[in-house]
């Protein structure tokens, strides 16, 4: 357990207290921004394989288990996930100022043209958080509150990170941006602030995460050892 809790204090240390705060723009200053990106993103996958390697590990040893998931919650997760696979394809390929490398969006893009970012201006987070939170749910063990937990914590203060950062950067044209988009999903919609509208070529995105699903579902047991359906045994 020991070795995961160091990968998860790891990974959230180097987004935290590195990408997250100032701290980026002064190694930035320093050694240029692609070599930063590029010794971030080597870290960041490094973090990600060793949460996993503890994860594994941790599972393994004495576990200690909080709570055991009611049935119905087991049945509904795969429609829960089929909402974060929406949040995370389309969110992905839509454009979307908060995005990396993406704020010249308010310059291109018209208000119409942003589809799922009048749900929430950070939907590939919200999928994350959608995931781990009904993962944590499901599993109720202690590696797998860590493990989950990590993502969760990063993926909700990145949204405030991002916000931040961008307004810095962008000033009242960030304003007016947020002014019509929330990031809790549906909140600018509910205030009146904005209308939803399908991109152009929505249906794409939308099929890509219904493809993406799908082999999910399949792939879940291979990929994991548990079945993403209770009593369902696809090979």
């Amino acid at each position: 357990m020991l070795n995961l809790w160091a990968a998860a204090a790891f990974f959230l240390a180097i987004h935290l207290a590195v990408s997250g705060t100032r701290l980026r723009e002064v190694i930035v200053g320093a050694v240029g921004e692609w070599p930063y990106l590029g010794a971030f993103s080597l870290a960041s996958v490094g973090g990600i394989v060793w949460l996993a390697i503890g994860y594994n590990e941790a599972v393994m040893q004495p576990d200690r288990l909080y709570w055991v998931a009611p049935l119905w919650l087991t049945h509904l997760a795969p429609l829960v996930m089929l909402v974060a696979f929406l949040f995370a394809v389309v969110g992905l390929t839509t454009p979307n100022p908060t995005a990396f490398k993406s704020e010249g969006v308010l310059d291109t893009e018209g208000q119409d043209a942003l589809g799922i970012v009048h749900i929430t201006r950070h939907p590939f987070l919200w999928a994350v958080m959608i995931w781990s939170t009904l993962h944590i749910a499901i599993n109720g063990d202690r590696a797998s509150i860590i493990f989950f937990g990590t993502f969760l914590l990063l993926a909700a203060l990145g949204t405030l990170s991002i916000d931040e950062k961008r307004k810095r950067k962008l000033g009242a044209k960030w304003d007016a941006f947020a002014a019509r988009t929330s990031n809790l999903p549906f909140a600018a919609m509910i205030a009146g602030r904005t209308k939803f509208h399908f991109t152009r070529h929505a249906w794409w995105r939308i099929l890509a995460s219904l493809i993406a699903f799908v082999l999910m579902l399949y792939a879940h047991l291979w990929l994991f050892g548990v079945s993403p359906v209770p009593g369902w045994q696809p090979y």
